[in-house]
């Protein structure tokens, strides 16, 4: 199935996804982050949560266009969620496919290991003291997912947990389930 899958991201990357110059993508994100961190005065705390609420509002939109191209139905578990945000979502919006590694035992919990991260290319950190410890440079994807998994109905918590922006050896973003969100129709519109 992960082969399938692979390939179903690849053909839909090659055939039916918008193309974006990469350089100007990161540069024009890098200026997104650079004002940020200006407008809060280099509180990265609010600059994290500014920039994951900036990717929530993508992700809950962007998972129509998702949808859209692969219709795909349904995953039955976690495990086939996270093949399918690795081997697709990532590869048809961002031409990345990141590794799916680090699971709990009870498999509610997993990391995406980003080999490489289009989002950090040409970046400096500001030579502060703080950014390599507070900032979350490509936050903007933790909430990106956090907005696709609520979409269809999985509340979890997204969050990095090393960045090689950081100095860590590996970037990695960590997603654990809270619940699955039950199908409601909200109150009044029956």
């Amino acid at each position: 199935m992960s082969r399938q899958l692979k390939q179903i991201g690849d053909d839909i990357w090659k055939s039916k996804a918008e193309k974006v110059n990469s350089e100007l993508f990161t540069l024009t994100y890098g200026s997104v982050v650079a004002q940020l961190c200006k407008d809060f005065n280099y509180d990265y705390d609010e600059v994290n949560k500014e920039l994951f609420n900036m990717g929530l509002n993508i992700g809950v939109r962007l998972i129509d266009e998702f949808l859209q191209k692969t219709q795909l139905s349904r995953c039955a578990n976690l495990r086939d969620t996270a093949e399918v945000v690795s081997k697709i979502g990532f590869k048809i919006f961002l031409n990345i496919t990141p590794t799916v590694a680090h699971w709990t035992a009870d498999y509610k919990s997993f990391g995406l290991i980003l080999a490489e991260n289009p989002l950090a290319d040409f970046v400096e950190l500001p030579d502060d003291g703080k950014a390599n410890k507070e900032l979350w440079y490509s936050n903007i994807l933790c909430g990106v997912l956090k907005g696709c998994f609520e979409m269809v109905q999985l509340d979890c918590d997204v969050s990095f947990v090393e960045d090689t922006l950081r100095g860590d050896e590996t970037t990695e973003i960590r997603v654990k389930l809270i619940k699955v969100l039950k199908d409601e129709i909200p109150a009044g519109e029956e």
